[in-house]
C-alpha cells in the first residue's frame, strides 16, 4: 500500500499528480489527512482525504509513503507525529518513502538522507543533512526519492510508479496520458 499524506497547506499539484497516475497504474494508494478528513492545499483547492490520520496505521504493508510539499504544508507533516511513524516504519523495513519540494527536508532532519542523492525546492539545500545534493528533477537513491517542485511532479510520479511496477508501466501511463 502507498500512503500519500496531505497536510493543511500541501502544494496540490504534488499531491494529486501522482495518486492519480499511480492509480491509473493499478497500484493502490491512500491518502492520509493530517488532522482531518478535508484538507485545505496551498492554494485554496480542498481535498477530501481516504483516512484521517487518527484512523491510519502504520503496518507490515507500506510499500511507499510519499510526501507533498508546499507550505505551510511541509511544517505540518513534519509535526504530525502519525507522519514520523509511518516514515519510520517505511524506513525500517526498506520501503520506498518519497518526498517532493520542501518536503525532503523531513527526511533530511531526520537522517535518512545520510549518504544519499537528493533534491529538493531551492533555498531547503541546508536542510537535507547529509546528503549529496543535486540540481535536477527527480533522484531516487535506494528507497529515498525525492523532487525539487511542482513542475517536476509528472517525472516525480512516473518514478514513483516506475519503483513499484516498472518502468514499463510507468512509460505505459505515460504514454496513455499522451505525456
Amino acid at each position: 500500500m502507498v500512503y500519500l499524506f496531505l497536510a493543511e497547506g500541501f502544494e496540490e499539484v504534488e499531491a494529486l499528480t501522482p495518486v492519480d497516475l499511480m492509480r491509473r497504474a493499478g497500484i493502490e494508494v491512500t491518502t492520509v489527512g493530517v488532522g482531518g478528513e478535508y484538507i485545505k492545499g496551498a492554494h485554496s483547492i480542498t481535498v477530501k482525504a481516504d483516512l484521517c490520520d487518527t484512523e491510519a496505521a502504520a503496518g507490515d504493508d507500506i510499500e511507499m509513503v510519499v510526501l507533498p510539499g508546499g507550505m505551510p504544508g511541509t511544517l505540518n507533516l513534519k509535526a504530525s507525529e502519525k507522519v514520523n511513524e509511518f516514515i519510520d516504519k517505511a524506513n525500517d523495513k526498506g520501503a520506498f518513502i518519497a518526498a517532493i519540494c520542501a518536503a525532503p527536508s523531513i527526511l533530511g532532519e531526520k537522517g535518512l538522507l545520510k549518504g544519499k542523492m537528493a533534491v529538493c525546492y531551492p533555498s531547503f539545500e541546508d536542510k537535507l543533512l547529509g546528503a549529496t545534493v543535486f540540481q535536477a528533477g527527480v533522484i531516487c537513491d535506494g528507497n529515498i526519492i525525492t523532487a525539487n517542485a511542482a513542475g517536476a511532479a509528472l517525472d516525480f510520479a512516473a518514478q514513483l510508479i516506475g519503483a513499484l511496477k516498472g518502468e514499463d508501466a510507468a512509460d505505459a501511463v505515460l504514454e496513455a496520458i499522451q505525456a
